[in-house]
Protein backbone atom coordinates (compact mmCIF):
# COMPACT_ATOMS: atom_id res chain seq x y z
CA UNK A 1 0.00 0.00 0.00
CA UNK A 2 1.51 3.16 -1.20
CA UNK A 3 2.32 5.73 1.51
CA UNK A 4 0.04 8.41 2.36
CA UNK A 5 0.42 12.17 0.95
CA UNK A 6 2.26 14.21 3.06
CA UNK A 7 0.00 17.26 4.38
CA UNK A 8 1.26 20.46 2.78
CA UNK A 9 1.05 22.04 5.99
CA UNK A 10 1.89 20.40 8.63
CA UNK A 11 -0.65 20.61 11.49
CA UNK A 12 0.67 23.04 14.44
CA UNK A 13 2.41 25.12 12.01
CA UNK A 14 -0.11 28.23 11.76
CA UNK A 15 -0.58 27.93 15.67
CA UNK A 16 2.83 28.46 15.97
CA UNK A 17 2.94 31.20 13.88
CA UNK A 18 2.30 34.65 16.07
CA UNK A 19 -0.96 36.57 14.21
CA UNK A 20 1.29 39.10 12.62
CA UNK A 21 0.62 42.33 11.77
CA UNK A 22 1.58 44.15 8.39
CA UNK A 23 1.93 47.99 7.02
CA UNK A 24 0.11 48.54 3.79
CA UNK A 25 0.86 51.25 2.08
CA UNK A 26 -1.12 54.19 3.04
CA UNK A 27 -3.23 54.74 5.76
CA UNK A 28 -4.43 51.39 7.14
CA UNK A 29 -2.79 48.66 8.28
CA UNK A 30 -3.64 44.82 8.90
CA UNK A 31 -3.80 43.97 13.07
CA UNK A 32 -5.60 41.04 14.59
CA UNK A 33 -9.40 41.86 15.63
CA UNK A 34 -9.77 43.33 19.32
CA UNK A 35 -12.47 44.19 21.25
CA UNK A 36 -12.52 47.48 20.59
CA UNK A 37 -13.45 46.91 17.23
CA UNK A 38 -16.99 45.52 18.24
CA UNK A 39 -18.72 48.79 17.59
CA UNK A 40 -17.42 48.53 13.55
CA UNK A 41 -18.12 45.00 13.12
CA UNK A 42 -21.81 46.08 14.16
CA UNK A 43 -21.71 48.93 11.94
CA UNK A 44 -20.54 46.39 9.13
CA UNK A 45 -23.26 44.16 9.56
CA UNK A 46 -25.46 47.34 8.88
CA UNK A 47 -23.63 48.60 6.17
CA UNK A 48 -26.05 48.08 2.98
CA UNK A 49 -23.57 47.27 0.69
CA UNK A 50 -21.35 44.77 3.31
CA UNK A 51 -25.05 43.16 3.72
CA UNK A 52 -25.45 42.71 0.15
CA UNK A 53 -22.64 41.26 -1.05
CA UNK A 54 -21.38 39.26 2.34
CA UNK A 55 -25.00 38.40 3.56
CA UNK A 56 -23.72 38.91 7.27
CA UNK A 57 -26.74 38.40 9.92
CA UNK A 58 -27.21 41.49 11.98
CA UNK A 59 -25.38 41.37 15.32
CA UNK A 60 -25.62 42.98 18.25
CA UNK A 61 -22.16 44.53 20.28
CA UNK A 62 -22.12 41.57 22.49
CA UNK A 63 -22.42 39.13 19.59
CA UNK A 64 -20.08 40.85 17.73
CA UNK A 65 -17.77 40.44 20.33
CA UNK A 66 -18.33 36.82 20.29
CA UNK A 67 -17.53 37.09 16.93
CA UNK A 68 -14.39 38.76 17.18
CA UNK A 69 -13.33 36.23 20.36
CA UNK A 70 -14.22 33.43 17.93
CA UNK A 71 -12.03 34.45 15.26
CA UNK A 72 -8.85 34.02 17.60
CA UNK A 73 -9.94 30.35 18.31
CA UNK A 74 -10.13 30.16 14.45
CA UNK A 75 -6.56 30.98 14.61
CA UNK A 76 -5.55 28.33 17.13
CA UNK A 77 -7.95 25.91 15.32
CA UNK A 78 -6.38 26.19 12.02
CA UNK A 79 -9.31 27.21 10.32
CA UNK A 80 -9.25 30.77 9.74
CA UNK A 81 -6.93 33.70 9.75
CA UNK A 82 -8.95 36.73 9.73
CA UNK A 83 -7.62 40.99 10.04
CA UNK A 84 -8.76 44.09 10.69
CA UNK A 85 -7.76 47.12 8.56
CA UNK A 86 -7.19 49.66 11.05
CA UNK A 87 -5.99 53.11 10.75
CA UNK A 88 -1.96 53.06 11.11
CA UNK A 89 -1.99 55.48 13.83
CA UNK A 90 -4.49 53.78 15.81
CA UNK A 91 -8.02 53.26 15.86
CA UNK A 92 -11.50 50.96 15.15
CA UNK A 93 -11.20 48.77 12.00
CA UNK A 94 -12.38 50.28 8.84
CA UNK A 95 -12.52 46.82 7.28
CA UNK A 96 -12.06 43.06 7.18
CA UNK A 97 -9.89 40.35 5.52
CA UNK A 98 -9.30 36.82 5.92
CA UNK A 99 -9.04 33.47 4.60
CA UNK A 100 -11.23 31.21 5.62
CA UNK A 101 -12.37 27.56 4.84
CA UNK A 102 -8.62 26.41 5.54
CA UNK A 103 -7.12 23.04 4.46
CA UNK A 104 -3.58 23.08 5.46
CA UNK A 105 -3.27 19.65 4.54
CA UNK A 106 -4.53 20.19 1.36
CA UNK A 107 -3.17 24.05 0.93
CA UNK A 108 -5.83 25.59 0.52
CA UNK A 109 -7.90 28.74 1.26
CA UNK A 110 -10.42 30.95 0.31
CA UNK A 111 -10.53 35.10 0.94
CA UNK A 112 -12.81 37.30 2.55
CA UNK A 113 -13.08 40.73 2.86
CA UNK A 114 -15.20 43.79 3.29
CA UNK A 115 -14.80 47.50 3.66
CA UNK A 116 -16.68 50.43 5.82
CA UNK A 117 -17.21 53.68 3.66
CA UNK A 118 -14.62 55.25 5.83
CA UNK A 119 -11.52 52.84 3.55
CA UNK A 120 -12.93 52.55 0.71
CA UNK A 121 -11.89 54.35 -2.45
CA UNK A 122 -7.94 54.16 -0.84
CA UNK A 123 -6.70 51.29 -2.64
CA UNK A 124 -5.80 49.19 0.88
CA UNK A 125 -8.17 46.23 -0.24
CA UNK A 126 -6.11 45.43 -3.15
CA UNK A 127 -2.38 45.80 -0.92
CA UNK A 128 -4.36 43.65 2.00
CA UNK A 129 -4.93 40.93 -0.31
CA UNK A 130 -1.66 41.15 -2.11
CA UNK A 131 0.09 41.13 1.63
CA UNK A 132 -2.14 38.61 2.86
CA UNK A 133 -1.47 36.21 -0.01
CA UNK A 134 2.82 36.60 0.21
CA UNK A 135 2.08 35.62 3.73
CA UNK A 136 -0.74 32.07 3.19
CA UNK A 137 2.13 31.14 0.55
CA UNK A 138 5.88 31.95 2.12
CA UNK A 139 5.21 32.02 5.85
CA UNK A 140 2.43 29.44 5.86
CA UNK A 141 2.92 27.83 2.84
CA UNK A 142 0.03 27.34 1.48
CA UNK A 143 -0.67 25.74 -2.47
CA UNK A 144 -3.50 27.68 -3.49
CA UNK A 145 -6.08 30.59 -2.86
CA UNK A 146 -9.29 31.78 -4.48
CA UNK A 147 -11.67 34.41 -4.37
CA UNK A 148 -15.02 34.11 -5.22
CA UNK A 149 -17.78 37.07 -5.59
CA UNK A 150 -21.05 37.49 -7.41
CA UNK A 151 -20.41 38.26 -10.91
CA UNK A 152 -22.46 41.19 -10.24
CA UNK A 153 -19.96 42.33 -8.10
CA UNK A 154 -17.24 44.53 -10.32
CA UNK A 155 -15.25 45.63 -7.25
CA UNK A 156 -14.34 42.56 -6.05
CA UNK A 157 -13.32 41.31 -10.02
CA UNK A 158 -11.12 44.16 -10.06
CA UNK A 159 -9.32 43.14 -6.82
CA UNK A 160 -9.21 40.01 -7.47
CA UNK A 161 -7.55 40.67 -10.84
CA UNK A 162 -4.95 43.16 -10.22
CA UNK A 163 -3.94 40.40 -6.93
CA UNK A 164 -3.45 38.16 -9.60
CA UNK A 165 -5.62 35.43 -9.16
CA UNK A 166 -6.77 35.07 -12.80
CA UNK A 167 -10.38 34.15 -13.06
CA UNK A 168 -10.86 30.14 -13.86
CA UNK A 169 -14.62 29.97 -14.63
CA UNK A 170 -18.36 31.35 -13.42
CA UNK A 171 -20.13 28.85 -10.85
CA UNK A 172 -24.01 29.28 -11.82
CA UNK A 173 -26.27 29.83 -9.22
CA UNK A 174 -24.11 29.28 -6.44
CA UNK A 175 -24.92 31.58 -3.66
CA UNK A 176 -28.20 33.28 -2.18
CA UNK A 177 -28.36 36.66 -1.65
CA UNK A 178 -31.34 38.68 -0.72
CA UNK A 179 -32.50 39.18 -4.62
CA UNK A 180 -32.11 35.63 -5.27
CA UNK A 181 -29.54 33.07 -6.52
CA UNK A 182 -26.15 34.84 -7.97
CA UNK A 183 -23.95 33.31 -10.39
CA UNK A 184 -20.17 33.63 -8.94
CA UNK A 185 -17.52 33.96 -10.52
CA UNK A 186 -13.77 31.89 -9.20
CA UNK A 187 -10.70 33.40 -9.51
CA UNK A 188 -7.54 31.71 -7.53
CA UNK A 189 -3.69 32.24 -7.36
CA UNK A 190 -0.79 29.42 -6.80
CA UNK A 191 2.58 29.80 -4.85
CA UNK A 192 3.83 28.67 -8.25
CA UNK A 193 2.38 31.42 -10.22
CA UNK A 194 4.10 34.50 -11.43
CA UNK A 195 4.32 37.77 -9.32
CA UNK A 196 0.79 39.96 -9.81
Amino acid sequence: MPDAIPPVVPAGRMRALPHPEFALPGPLRLRPWQPSDTPALVAAYEDPDIRHWNRPGHRTLAEAEERITRWRDLWEAEEAAVWALAPAGGGPAVGLIGLADLDLAGGTGEFLYWLLPAGRGSGAMLAATTRVTRWAFEDLGLHRLRITHSVHNPASCAIATKAGFPLEGTMRGALLHADGWHDEHLHARLRTDPPA
